[in-house]
Formats: C-alpha cells, structure tokens, sequence
C-alpha cells in the first residue's frame, strides 16, 4: 500500500468530527495574510485556530483574517489565547459562538505574561463550565498527568498538554510526561505548543498523540512556507513510524546479517 493511502485512511475524531490530518495551525505571527493563508495550504491542515481577542469582529468592511482562511476546507478552532481568568475565557467562548464561528473553543488561561504557563485551576474550572453549556472544549495544559487527568474528568473533548513553553521553539522536553497522559486518558491527547522544528513534530507523533498544534515554528521560520511543508511531511513520518513501531533499544551492537549464510 502507498503512504499516500495509508494516510488518506487514517482519521481520528474529537466528538464526533472526524480528521484526516494531524497538523493543527495557527494564524499569529505571520509578516502578511497572504504569507499565512498560502502556509495553511502547505501545511495541509485542517483545523486552523484564531485567536479572537485579537481580532476585531466590528469593522465590517474591512478585511479580517476569516477573509484569508476557506470555511469550506478549514475547521476554524477559536482559541482563548490572551485570556488571565475564567471570566475572560469564556467570554471569549461565547463571542466565538454568537458570531457564529464555531462551538468548538481550545481552552486556554494563562497565568502570567511572562511564563505563559496555564493556570491550571482556572482551566479546569473554565472546562467545567463550558462543557456544561455544551461547547466542544479542547483544553491547553501543562504535561502534567494528573491535571490532564482531571480536565478529561471535567469532560474535556480534547486534552492539549504543551511539549514546551509557548512559543519557546524547545521541542518535547519531558517525553516520559507525554507516554503517562496517553496512557491514563481516554480523550484525544494532542500536542500543544513549543515545537520548533520538523524533528519535534515527528517526535511527539511518534509517542503516539494524535495531533499536534503549532504557530510559532512555521510564522518565525526563516522560509515559513518551507517550514509549513516540512511541518506536513515531519507530521506524516511521525505517523507512520508510531503505527510501524520502534526497534527495541539496546546496550549493545545486534547484526543485521544472520551468522550463516542459508
């Protein structure tokens, strides 16, 4: 069987949606709308998130962002980014739902400008309270197995714990963390956050994920455009070699020739 259609078969759902490529993208950080929407192409993704406190929803005849992204190929995933408290993020929320851009929110509240760390307590009650109102809540966390733990029990749709610092470009720093999360949670586990490279994004697919998110790595690159293909690629090996399976790793030299020649 081709890759091509190994890929073409392999989907996974967040309630119910179903989702040919793993590669979420980002909309930040870009030097121009056009340089953004032509990496949101190559990247093949198919869930773009927004952050929508950063976008004015008023001017009506000026052009926004939702004038570069097609509605009709791209799942839009409004994120709270900028949010320090529960009340800021679902505010946020609902904007989102009442503009009519999507019930499907990524969660985030943020501690503090400096870190950009979650906060962990406002996130799972901010979880709590939009999924009771019936939002599709994809939750940005730390890799920490026990809060992931509890936001999947506060009926988070999706759980995105960070590999590294927003925006830091660090990569996977603390795999073991990761291996824990998808072992205890049922939920999507997605990665969210701090990859900097092509190698990242095979890395956290290779532990088994089923997505990851990224803005930074492709907005700053040198080349965005290179990085968003890269990105795309990076994103399908690390797929495959998760559903192939590693080699065992070993102390010591095993040849690949049989001793004797049959």
């Amino acid at each position: 069987m081709l890759m091509e259609e190994i890929i073409a078969k392999d989907s996974y759902e967040i309630n119910g949606k179903v989702f040919k490529s793993r590669l979420l993208v980002g909309t930040g950080k870009y030097t121009s709308l056009e340089l953004m929407q032509q990496c949101l192409e190559a990247s093949g993704t198919q869930i773009v998130t927004v952050a929508l406190r950063r976008i004015s929803l008023e001017k009506k005849n000026e052009k926004n962002i939702f004038d570069y992204i097609d509605r009709n190929r791209f799942t839009i995933l409004p994120n709270t980014a900028g949010c320090f408290s529960v009340e800021e993020a679902v505010r946020v929320a609902h904007l989102a739902q009442a503009s009519g851009i999507s019930n499907f929110i990524k969660l985030e509240v943020i501690h503090d400008e400096k870190t950009l760390l979650p906060d962990p307590v406002a996130t799972l009650e901010a979880t709590r309270i939009l999924v009771q109102e019936g939002f599709i809540v994809m939750a940005y966390t730390s890799d920490d197995p026990v809060m992931a733990q509890k936001l999947e029990q506060a009926g988070a749709h999706a759980v995105m714990p960070a590999g590294a610092p927003i925006g830091s470009g660090q990569g996977i720093l603390n795999s073991n963390n990761i291996r824990i999360i998808l072992e205890r949670l049922k939920c999507p586990v997605l990665i969210d956050a701090g990859v900097g490279t092509a190698s990242d994004v095979a890395k956290a697919m290779e532990l088994g994920v089923v997505a990851v998110l990224l803005n930074t790595a492709v907005a700053l690159a040198k080349d965005p455009l290179y990085m968003a293909y890269a990105m795309k690629q990076a994103c399908e090996a690390g797929r495959l070699a998760y559903l192939a399976g590693r080699i065992p790793k070993k102390l010591y030299a095993q040849a690949s020739t049989p001793e004797k020649d049959f």
